[in-house]
């Protein structure tokens, strides 16, 4: 592949990549309403062995968004970047959980057992590795092309990041710690796997250059987070 696919785009692009990245990653309410909603879907789909279900949950998840911000966080040197993004996916992970263990709880007496698609989430494997720096690949050169930005939701299903993330909720509901030890070791293989090829990839397209514009757009973002806050105080 010739070196120049990383290089002929604008400082616009990137500049605009790195806004949608950053406002697409911000941990506000409605961020992890979407996480605690695509959670929810992912494991009753799990707990009803629906692969379409399971699916539909990939595409309403933003959790890629947080997970690229990191890679980029790191190539830039910006330790703002790397913590807010680094707790937006602990908060994500803690939400997740939470969720699908209650959506377990309350499904309880229809469970007769783990599904095949509950099994395929707690396998963890080189495949699933190498899947995952694939898909770090493309998400984060898709971000960059103006053209290619609808092939996001598509990546986001190639690369298992929330059905894990709900049968970590389930094996717990279950007392299961094969079904906990495996999806946590799958979901920490493919968030590892998408940051390392991300990483690689804003390197070669010299992101480091959008430093200054990554603390500008986490400012505003953060604005807009006190915004809501303070919106919210006032009509309760």
């Amino acid at each position: 592949m010739p070196i120049t696919v990383f290089t002929n785009f604008t400082e616009k692009n990137k500049q605009t990549a790195v806004d949608r990245l950053i406002s697409g990653g911000t941990p506000s309410q409605d961020f992890f309403l979407m996480i605690v909603l695509s959670i929810l879907t992912a494991s009753f789909g799990l707990l009803t062995n629906s692969s379409a279900v399971i699916i539909g949950s990939m595409l309403i998840a933003p959790l890629l968004y947080p997970v690229l911000s990191l890679s980029l966080g790191v190539i830039m040197s910006d330790f703002s970047l790397i913590s807010r993004s680094f707790w937006t996916l602990a908060k994500s992970l803690a939400l997740g959980v939470t969720a699908s263990f209650l959506a377990s709880l309350a499904l309880s007496t229809q469970f007769t057992g783990i599904t095949s698609e509950i099994a395929a989430r707690a396998e963890p494997s080189l495949i699933s590795m190498i899947v995952a720096i694939i898909a770090g690949f493309a998400a984060s050169f898709a971000l960059v092309k103006p053209q290619l930005n609808e092939t996001l939701p598509g990546i986001a299903i190639s690369v298992s990041l929330i059905p894990p993330i709900a049968v970590i909720g389930i094996g717990i509901a279950e007392f299961d710690w094969n079904l906990i030890s495996g999806s946590f070791l799958l979901f920490a293989v493919n968030t590892i796997g998408i940051v390392f090829a991300s990483m690689t990839t804003f390197s070669l397209m010299n992101f480091y250059s959008q430093k200054h514009e990554a603390s500008r757009e986490i400012k505003k973002e953060e604005r807009k987070i006190e915004s809501d806050k303070k919106r919210a105080k006032k009509y309760t």
